[in-house]
Order: structure tokens, then C-alpha cells, then sequence
């Protein structure tokens, strides 16, 4: 018997709010539709602030998670209605919520979004706030997505690894025969895209096109890669907090030409993902990737020269589409939580152990 959930996923691109339908049975996890609507550039604006301490933050923070609630469930109801779908139909919501803080090494990260007004707005049980628990238990509340890959993608023939490429870039390494890894590597698309507004006036790089006319300023790039994250073993997550505007300017020269700045952190987005392949996911024959990064034509054919001769494929072929594979993994993980199994793996996080993750809003 299928059952159906909707899971919803707004990164730290900040770009707006990916929605997948996904069907559930015995032995099979398929997306049937998808939607995505786009963050406002005040809400874009606003949500970027709250990075940062600021005045009245409390209540700013009360009421922009009401605002995100309402934009989840218009998205939630233009979902049902291009599957025409009645919400009675959907057992529940997975919602990851909007990151503005992530500090496992303070013990809390906060996801905001209000998901008791998303239950009351949509009339489906929701289930939100999957990180903290993983936390409490001693973990870095991220990645959570290899499980889902594990429980889909693991092959018993084959070295998978697949790699997510958003805001952060993480990995998730899927031996043949031996246990599942999975880590944040460093920036993905945040730094680019945060430098291609600044001096684009557009909310990212077309395909790579603009960092494709710079040069690779070694000096720089050697600079951004001595940050200590990068050589730290994992468990290891990030997000904002150390990955910034502020801690890239800290790192340049005034006349460093804005195209070769570009050009330079796409590639410490691809040097750190392949360094992070090469020393932690020995033997891997395939890597599956996903998420915005794999519309960066550079980005993907510069990961292609630096693992060759790896095979390099999208997730498609794996049956799920690369836009659409993180906001499925919040749709397993509410019905991980809703069946009272794990949703975390210890390995991956550092938690002490398997822990059912999610908040439930009936």
C-alpha cells in the first residue's frame, strides 16, 4: 500500500523552497512531483541578517519563521493541486526549516519555519526539527541525508559516493562492504553565488559562464584552503557561521579583478570536495551528484579532470533528479520519525548512537 508524504527543503543558497512528492511502499521510494517557489529578496535579505546577532532578533525571528511558514504551505498547496491531490491524502510533511545558526560545538542549531502553523495552514501532520536531537545525543546534526542515500543508493557490487553540492557541499561515502561515511566538505555554491550578486547583480553564475572568464589566483586559493576546516577528520558540519562574506574579504586584495575571484573559489568548491574524495572514499568507482551545483557546467566538468577516472554521473540515473534528492530525503526522514526508526546514522553524525530525529506537529 503507497503512502504518500511531502518533503520540504530550504537550503543555505537561500534561494527559495523545494517541495517533493514522494511515494512510499514495501520496497520502493519514488518522487512523483516537485515544486519550487523562490524566497522574495526582502525575506532573502531578512533571513541573511539573521546570521548575525542583531537588534530585536527574538521577535524577528518569531516572525520571519511565520512568514517561511506560510510561503511552505502555499507551496505545499500548489504541490496538491499540479498532483490533484486532497492534503487528507498525505500522512505528513517533512519539513527541514531554514537554517539561521548551526553550533554543534555549542550543542544547538536552529532551523526556523513555525511548523505548528504549517500543520494548521495545510491540515498535514508535520515533522520538523531533525537536527536537534542528533545534537542532544552528542552529534553534529549533519549531514542527515546519507542516511536516506544509504537506505536507497547503497550497492553491494559497487563503491558509490554521492555528493550533494548547495550552499555546503557534503558527502556521503557508500562502501561496498564496509561502513557508511558522511561529512560536510566546505562551500558549494554560497560564496559564488553571494559574490556573483555582489558584483552581478545576479543571484548566481550562469553555468559557470562569468567564473570561466577569470584566472585562478593561487595566492588566494591557498589562503582559502588553509582554513582549518578543511584538514579537520570528520564528523565534521558547517554552514554560515564559518563560511561568509566576511571571511572571504578577510582573505583578499584590493586588486584582485572580481572574475578571477570567482574563478578562484569555484575552485576551492571543487579542490575541497576532491581532496575530501580522494582521502576519505578510497576505491570509489562511481559518484553520484545533486543539488544546484550540478547546473555549474564548470564546476561538474572541473570535478570530472580531478577525478578521473572516476565515473561522474547526475542522480537521475540513480532514479531520483538531482533538484529534487534532498527535499525526498526530509520526506524518509518524517517517515522514519512517524514509524519510530532512526532517522541519524552515529557514523556519520557522531552521535552516540541511533536516534529517531523529528519533532511531530499532529
Amino acid at each position: 500500500m503507497r503512502e504518500l508524504f511531502i518533503g520540504l527543503m530550504s537550503g543555505t543558497s537561500l534561494d527559495g523552497v523545494d517541495a517533493a512528492l514522494t511515494e512510499f511502499d514495501a520496497q520502493h521510494c519514488r518522487v512523483t512531483h516537485t515544486h519550487f517557489l523562490p524566497y522574495s529578496s526582502e525575506l532573502r535579505a531578512e533571513l541573511l541578517a539573521l546570521h548575525d546577532s542583531g537588534e530585536n532578533e527574538l521577535e524577528r525571528t518569531a516572525l520571519i519563521g511565520n512568514q517561511l511558514a506560510e510561503l511552505y504551505a502555499a507551496v505545499v498547496n500548489e504541490l496538491l493541486a499540479d498532483s490533484q491531490l486532497e492534503s487528507s491524502q498525505i500522512v505528513a510533511i517533512g519539513c527541514h526549516g531554514q537554517t539561521i545558526r548551526h553550533r554543534p560545538e555549542l550543542g544547538f542549531t536552529l532551523q526556523i519555519g513555525n511548523p505548528a502553523l504549517l500543520a494548521e495552514l495545510t491540515g498535514i501532520p508535520v515533522v520538523a526539527d531533525f537536527r536537534s536531537r542528533d545534537i542532544a545525543a552528542g552529534g553534529q546534526g549533519a549531514p542527515l541525508v546519507p542516511a536516506f542515500h544509504q537506505a536507497l543508493w547503497h550497492d553491494a557490487e559497487a563503491h558509490r559516493a554521492v555528493l550533494n553540492i548547495g550552499g555546503i557541499a557534503n558527502l556521503t561515502d557508500l562502501p561496498a562492504n564496509s561502513d557508511v561515511r558522511g561529512f560536510d566538505t566546505g562551500p558549494g555554491n554560497m560564496l559564488l553565488d553571494a559574490w556573483a550578486e555582489r558584483h552581478l547583480g545576479q543571484p548566481y553564475d550562469d553555468s559557470g559562464k562569468w567564473a570561466s572568464s577569470g584566472l585562478v589566483i593561487d595566492a588566494l586559493l591557498a589562503r582559502l584552503l588553509s582554513e582549518p576546516f578543511f584538514t579537520q577528520a570528520p564528523p565534521k558540519s558547517t554552514g554560515r557561521d564559518i563560511f561568509n562574506m566576511c571571511w572571504l574579504e578577510q582573505h583578499l586584495m584590493p586588486d584582485y579583478a572580481s572574475t578571477d575571484v570567482q574563478r578562484t573559489l569555484l575552485e576551492l568548491t571543487v579542490q575541497s570536495i576532491a581532496r575530501a574524495i580522494q582521502q576519505y572514499c578510497s576505491g570509489v568507482s562511481e559518484v553520484y551528484i545533486c543539488g544546484g551545483g550540478t547546473h555549474n557546467d564548470l564546476l561538474v566538468a572541473r570535478l570530472q579532470q580531478l577525478l578521473h577516472p572516476v565515473k561522474i554521473a547526475l542522480t537521475d540515473d540513480l532514479g531520483i533528479k538531482a533538484d529534487w534528492v534532498e527535499a525526498a530525503a526530509f520526506a524518509w526522514l518524517a517517515r522514519q520519525a512517524l514509524l519510530h526508526l532512526p532517522g541519524n546514522l552515529p557514523a556519520v553524525t557522531g552521535a552516540k548512537g541511533e536516534r529517531i530525529l523529528g519533532a511531530i506537529y499532529p
